[in-house]
């Protein structure tokens, strides 16, 4: 089965377009490449018994009584365990002989910035050579010349290694190779998961027309009241206003649109056509994995539905911190009513899955505030946990399924593939004022689809005059379109927050389903406030899909790494989401003019985000988990005694000794694993230019024109998952274009 195809799903399935081509994968030789893959296999190698080994190069032998108990192992503690030679292949597969799998690791890699694959190419070069790998492991002999044994003990080797920079390669490879491994392992069906939901029926959809744009040398031009720089929460929210108030309307996003019935895709296919750099973006130090959505509907597209109105202390802080009366004030909570009724915001038509049940259950038993968590999806009950991967149903009404159809209602007009360069000025008369924006078109190939080079595809130079830009790119590329336009703010790319997580999973004895179920219908509150100025952690669940939620995890080694697929179907996930205080900026790559992001979790935020971890350990134990697994730095998991179920935490010496131990491994950046899917404050609201990019209307300081609506107007992080905020804001700076238009600019 070809894992990024829907073969093993019965009846009908999603038929998504195919992978885009692969990039050029020149920057590096042959031997690297090769040297890269060997490090890969290292982390999951393929394991055999003494017995039945056929490649001792290549397979790590283990006996055959070490065998059969992995075997009793799994067939005592997994729901309808493989038989012994169904487990026995699964062990034996080498992923690096797997083409889809090398393909992955070269996309992947692909979507790295310039000066990251320099960095690690050298380091790959370095091991070529006999010197090189003396010094980085030991041994004279070339590293891809290894046998798997030797290479997967100089892996582990590295975690403690005195270079710096070894632990950060050792922990940065392995959640790549893990990553591709969960991402096209053909064994899934093992587990009973499958990309798409049992029973799929694609929901119905607004059928979308996108300007198209003939052959031509010099740039075509679209004209407009308003040009808006992309579709997601806030993109779409000010479209809707400003085109239901009669104005022309054209919305630009360098994403593509999928319907439903292209929805969800299979992983691989996701992470190539929904994702920003195929959903594993970092920080310049390795320090996090980031999470963007870059496709028609930006972040709602691929988010988790949740609907969390802005709490009270982050308004004030906002109102009174920041000069913005706005956020306490009765239009602000309108705007939140106001969206939230457009999606049918609610929490009252849910089925909650099993690791919502240990969140609401858990703290219940311990007495910490818990509630469930308002989705978007219309007052559907929505029960499936692949949104992470589109929305097949439809259910989920995010930008596209509500605010972007009504505009095209509306008379807005649309463009697809259109990456934007810069908005253009005219400054004739002594001020900046905003006239459009331009970029570079790339169609669909001939058969709707993104296969096949470049130079096969209609280009073109697109401008689009407007009396008013909107930049709504989201807080990665937001800074970036105003820095290449010419802004000087010192304030643009600063103040970046993204919520930065740590992940906790937790085994059952019974059979959970992960990924069944809304990701989060819950959430506990009780530490979002540990220092008595609003910050802290929400404890939330987190998506199952499995290269989502095993490709961080500090495995001990490769078997555990595959045993963990086998035991997906009785594990849930948790976060620790912390509100970050401290923050890092957003730049323009000076090779790709891409975001360039810099951001390490402080030490004040690292340790909320540990007593989150803990908080988490708590509720998991006492809501009966035999394991506990927290993504800390190659943590020994928490096995749960004999005769310990149903028990309280205090009351079991080694948990509450385990706990001492999850604090003393710490959670400490660039070796911990941290992830985040949320991107606020690059262009931060305020009262004045010294210290903000935007005023409380949306407008940029220091231009007429010119507005930025999304999570990077936020002044500091929201401490809830942003969408409503975000689209509540958009609605607020949607009203103010169209009162400007009123005043003389523009025309309906």
């Amino acid at each position: 089965m070809d894992p990024t195809s829907f073969e093993s799903v019965a009846g009908p399935a999603p038929s998504p377009p195919a992978l885009s081509s692969l990039p050029s994968t020149d920057f590096w030789d042959e031997t690297q490449w090769a040297v890269l893959l060997a490090i890969m296999e290292a982390a999951v190698p393929a394991i055999a018994s003494e017995s039945t080994i056929k490649d001792k190069h290549n397979q790590i032998r283990i006996p055959d009584a070490e065998f059969e108990n992995i075997f009793k192992r799994v067939e005592n503690t997994v729901a309808d365990p493989p038989s012994k030679e169904t487990l026995r292949d699964f062990l034996e597969e080498r992923c690096t002989t797997d083409l889809v799998y090398i393909d992955t690791c070269k996309r992947t890699l692909c979507s790295f910035p310039p000066e990251a694959k320099r960095r690690l190419g050298g380091i790959l070069k370095l091991l070529t050579y006999r010197i090189g790998a003396f010094v980085l492991t030991g041994y004279c002999t070339p590293f891809h010349q290894l046998p798997v044994h030797i290479r997967a003990s100089i892996m582990r080797s590295w975690r403690t290694a005195r270079l710096p920079f070894l632990p950060v390669l050792s922990r940065s490879i392995q959640a790549l190779a893990q990553k591709c491994y969960f991402q096209t392992n053909r064994l899934h069906q093992l587990t009973g998961y499958t990309d798409a939901p049992q029973g799929y029926k694609p929901g119905d959809a607004y059928d979308f027309q996108f300007i198209q744009f003939p052959p031509g040398d010099g740039p075509a031009v679209v004209e407009a009241d308003v040009v808006i720089v992309g579709s997601g929460p806030g993109g779409a929210v000010c479209a809707k206003a400003i085109a239901e108030a009669g104005y022309r309307v054209v919305i630009v996003d360098k994403g593509y649109y999928f319907p439903p019935s292209q929805l969800p895709m299979t992983q691989a296919k996701a992470c190539d056509h929904l994702y920003e750099g195929q959903s594993v973006v970092g920080p310049q130090d390795n320090s996090a994995i980031i999470v963007a959505g870059s496709c028609w509907g930006g972040g709602g597209t691929v988010n988790w539905s949740v609907s969390l109105q802005t709490q009270q202390f982050v308004r004030e802080e906002w109102a009174t911190e920041h000069g913005l009366p706005f956020f306490t004030s009765p239009q602000f909570q309108e705007c939140l009513e106001r969206v939230s009724d457009t999606m049918g915001v609610s929490d009252k038509h849910m089925r909650h899955n099993h690791g919502a049940k240990v969140i609401l259950d858990g703290a219940a038993k311990l007495g910490w505030k818990a509630a469930a968590a308002p989705q978007n999806t219309g007052g559907n009950e929505h029960f499936c946990g692949r949104c992470h991967l589109g929305c097949g149903s439809n259910e989920k009404k995010g930008p596209a399924a509500s605010y972007l159809p009504a505009a095209a209602r509306a008379g807005a007009r649309f463009v697809e593939g259109f990456q934007v360069d810069r908005v253009l000025f005219d400054e004739s008369d002594g001020s900046k004022k905003a006239t459009g924006v331009v970029g570079r078109w790339v169609a669909r190939n001939s058969e709707g689809g993104f296969d096949g080079p470049l130079e096969q595809k209609a280009t073109r130079k697109v401008i689009v005059k407007a009396a008013k830009v909107i930049v709504s790119c989201g807080s990665l590329w937001s800074p970036v379109v105003l820095k290449k336009s010419g802004l000087e703010n010192p304030n643009i790319g600063t103040n970046l927050h993204i919520h930065p997580v740590n992940h906790v999973v937790a085994r059952f004895k019974e059979e959970t389903k992960p990924w069944e179920g809304g990701i989060i219908t819950s959430y506990c509150s009780e530490f979002e406030n540990l220092d008595n100025a609003g910050h802290g952690v929400k404890i939330e669940t987190t998506c199952m899909v499995p290269y989502a939620i095993l490709s961080p995890a500090p495995f001990v080694n490769g078997l555990e790494a595959r045993l963990a697929a086998l035991n997906l179907r009785h594990m849930s996930g948790f976060i620790s989401l912390v509100r970050d205080r401290d923050s890092g900026t957003v730049t323009v790559d000076p090779s790709t003019g891409r975001p360039r992001i810099q951001y390490t979790p402080s030490d004040f935020d690292s340790q909320n985000a540990l007593e989150g971890v803990v908080a988490i350990a708590k509720l998991c134990y006492v809501s009966g988990a035999t394991e506990i697994h927290p993504y800390l730095p190659w943590l020994e998991p928490f096995v749960r005694g004999e005769g310990t179920e149903g028990g309280e935490y205090a009351d079991d010496p080694a948990f509450l000794t385990w706990l001492e131990r999850v604090r003393e491994v710490g959670n400490k950046p660039p070796i911990a694993t941290w992830t985040s899917a949320h991107q606020m404050g690059t262009c931060r609201m305020g009262s004045s230019p010294k210290a903000s990019v935007v005023d409380g209307k949306g407008k940029v300081w220091g231009c007429e024109g010119l507005y930025v609506a999304d999570s990077s107007v936020f002044p500091s992080a929201s401490g809830v998952n942003p969408m409503l905020t975000v689209m509540a804001i958009a609605d607020w700076i949607g009203a103010g274009v169209v009162e400007d238009l009123g005043q003389g600019q523009g025309s309906k």
